[in-house]
């Protein structure tokens, strides 16, 4: 799905927003947190996923930082009710300011789940059991994050964003045992471990 406005989700998600639950009654969401939102969404066994960026205004010149946070917690309002929300889970940052941002949308998230009547149950997946899942190594590149999600779902996703957030709804999918639509996403090649040569030591 193409890169999305705030406030557009529901039209560009088509029908799949006013359809029922399928049979299993579950609707999951994974989200790449970020102020470039990559996002995928499985209801009635179909798969749609896309990009916000939580960050594009027409105003940007007089807002205030928070405002990308409101707009995070708006969109998370024009989802179909997730039976569960996956989310990306970092460990480390870059910088103070990568943290503090990471640590805004997540407090933004749980409190919008938790703030739910039943509550919303969240998880979140760390970033090398992503990559382990899409590559079969948990230290995968961007690109190869992307040529994962080609290969193994033939779609080509906007960016790393969206293929992250493919991935975390492909664990959820597999942990809750609901199928995923064209049947299961194959598992990563093995890698090649290559043998360990050790040198003998000269007599003297």
């Amino acid at each position: 799905m193409k890169d999305i406005p705030i406030g557009s989700l529901v039209s560009a998600m088509g029908d799949l927003t006013s359809a029922q639950p399928g049979a299993t009654g579950q609707v999951f969401l994974a989200l790449d947190l970020g102020a470039r939102l990559g996002w995928a969404l499985w209801q009635t066994g179909v798969v749609t996923s896309g990009t916000c960026d939580l960050s594009k205004s027409k105003h940007k010149r007089f807002e205030g930082p928070g405002m990308k946070f409101i707009r995070f917690t708006r969109i998370l309002s024009e989802f179909p009710r997730p039976t569960i929300v996956n989310f990306e889970e970092v460990r480390r940052h870059l910088g103070v300011d990568a943290a503090h941002a990471y640590g805004s949308y997540m407090g933004h998230l749980t409190s919008f789940c938790d703030g739910q009547t039943p509550q919303i149950p969240y998880e979140g997946v760390p970033v090398s059991a992503i990559k382990q899942r899409a590559t079969g190594t948990g230290n995968a590149s961007k690109e190869e994050m992307i040529a994962a999600c080609q290969t193994a779902m033939n779609y080509d996703p906007i960016d790393d964003n969206e293929a992250d957030a493919r991935w975390l709804l492909v664990i959820l999918c597999e942990s809750a045992g609901v199928r995923w639509p064209g049947g299961p996403v194959p598992e990563p090649p093995a890698k090649v471990k290559k043998p360990v040569t050790r040198k003998k030591k000269e007599k003297a």
